[in-house]
């Protein structure tokens, strides 16, 4: 403990909160597959505005020729080998894209990927 928060009445409720959130994460030291020191996920942050979709994806130790990307435009897949793991990320679209206007770019273990949005569905008159 802390000398900081030995007073704090609500400490062992927040451990136990984190402990909790570290096993539905896969945060604590269980969830690491191959003992690397890398986590079993795959941290990828998901940017939207009005007319794009971006991606942010950290791939450390990962070569620019190691990965593979696919989409389906409502599922980014994100496949990966690095020396020490394999990344396969399957990451769920916030919204629906054209898969054929990605593109994607590659720097000291960052991969972003940008998508623009499909528009609304078109309205079908009946005659």
């Amino acid at each position: 403990m802390r000398g900081d928060d030995r007073d704090d009445p609500f400490g062992d409720i927040f451990d136990e909160i984190e402990r909790m959130m570290n096993e539905m994460t896969g945060a604590n030291s269980n969830a690491m597959s191959d003992g690397s020191g890398f986590a079993s996920e795959t941290h990828v942050d998901i940017y939207e505005d009005d007319e794009e979709v971006r991606l942010v994806a950290d791939l450390p130790g990962v070569e620019k020729d190691a990965i593979e990307l696919k989409c389906d435009g409502k599922t980014l897949t994100i496949s990966a080998t690095s020396p020490h793991r394999e990344y396969d990320e399957r990451v769920r679209l916030p919204a629906r894209v054209d898969e054929h206007s990605a593109s994607a770019t590659f720097n000291n273990g960052i991969l972003e990927v940008t998508v623009d949005k499909v528009g609304d569905s078109a309205a079908i008159d009946v005659e």
